[in-house]
């Protein structure tokens, strides 16, 4: 995520989902809650030493993820079973990102799209602020 490579980022935690084993979804609908991917990635990126908030409060809503790196901030938005322009139109609607506008840093808005059935990234969307 820091050198901005999107495509690395999204296969790395496609591989992530992908190894999570199918039994851990038997005779339970986890698969259908955004709270399950998003403590998964949560995890993940806590356990490399990033700086990571979740359902991180603004004045219009709750960004369900917030990175902040050294010299960038990435919001991001997960979404379970929903059409792909939802996440990054929220966070682009709710303004989620102005409470970092005076941190001087690079700002991301990452959308990331789930599909129950799949338990899997179905589609990754970004954009620079």
């Amino acid at each position: 995520m820091l050198k901005n490579d999107y495509k690395v980022f999204q296969q790395e935690f496609k591989s992530l989902f992908a190894a999570i084993p199918y039994d851990n979804y038997v005779n339970n609908n986890i698969s259908v809650y955004e709270g399950h991917y998003t403590s998964v990635i949560y995890a993940f990126l806590s356990s490399l030493g990033f700086e990571v908030k979740t359902e991180d409060h603004t004045n219009f809503g709750r960004v369900d993820m917030t990175m902040i790196g050294p010299d960038s901030i990435f919001i991001i938005e997960f979404k379970v079973d929903m059409p792909d322009e939802t996440a990054i139109y929220q966070i682009e609607t709710k303004k989620y990102y102005e409470k970092y506008l005076s941190e001087n840093k690079k700002i991301y808005l990452i959308g990331i799209h789930f599909d129950s059935a799949e338990r899997n990234i179905i589609n990754f969307e970004w954009k620079k602020i």
